[in-house]
């Protein structure tokens, strides 16, 4: 039997708005999808999510979205 996969969207997420992020825990790791394409999923590490939760949290990926980075 297989459990359903529980999403959480992005608390900066619009309320319904289609562009946002979404997180859920897997089997063998942590799974993260755009909702606006709900079935490409990727896949990530624990370990590896973290690093990538630090790195968006210090706006290391703030110039893919036309930001100016932090210094």
């Amino acid at each position: 039997m297989s459990t359903a996969i529980r999403w959480r969207k992005s608390s900066f997420s619009g309320g319904q708005e289609p562009e946002c992020v979404e997180v859920a825990r897997g089997a063998h790791g942590v799974l993260l999808r755009e909702s606006d394409d709900p079935r490409a999923v990727l896949s990530l590490d624990p370990s590896r999510f973290a690093m990538f939760l630090t790195a968006a949290k210090a706006g290391r990926f703030d110039a893919l979205a036309g930001r100016i980075p932090k210094a």
